[in-house]
């Protein structure tokens, strides 16, 4: 199947934010998908409950939701890998997760074998500076 970029970054948005909503009870305010060279990053914005943003006050308590959201991905992990794999039409080969506390967020990246750095920039960019159209949200 042949889909145009956005198509299959909102397909990826939608099938990551019904992942968490099933497994974690809490769906995120907006999920972004940014698809580029064999990486997938994908932010689930502000999908802390109230409880987890209290937990994150401590070293240890965010230490804790970050394992929490770790393993949650990898022992669920396959059908949502496949439901990716689906839409993308390419096989993942490593699955990694970042939780931001100060913001609630839970970054998922998905890698078909490249090194990654991931910054998370306070404000973001203006399209402007970018030089590109926004990511798809959804």
């Amino acid at each position: 199947m042949n889909y145009s970029p956005v198509t299959v970054t909102a397909q990826v948005a939608h099938s990551v934010r019904n992942f968490q909503q099933q497994h974690t009870g809490h769906a995120p305010k907006s999920v972004t998908v940014v698809l580029s060279n064999g990486t997938m990053v994908v932010t689930l914005h502000e999908t802390l409950t109230p409880e987890e943003k209290v937990l994150c006050s401590t070293d240890k308590g965010e230490a804790q939701i970050r394992d929490f959201h770790r393993k949650l991905i990898r022992l669920s992990l396959g059908p949502l890998q496949d439901e990716v794999e689906r839409i993308t039409g390419s096989v993942l080969r490593e699955v990694l997760v970042e939780v931001e506390s100060e913001t609630g967020a839970v970054i998922y990246v998905f890698t078909t074998g490249s090194m990654l750095q991931v910054f998370k920039l306070v404000g973001g960019l203006s399209s402007e500076v970018w030089g590109e159209s926004e990511p798809d949200s959804v």
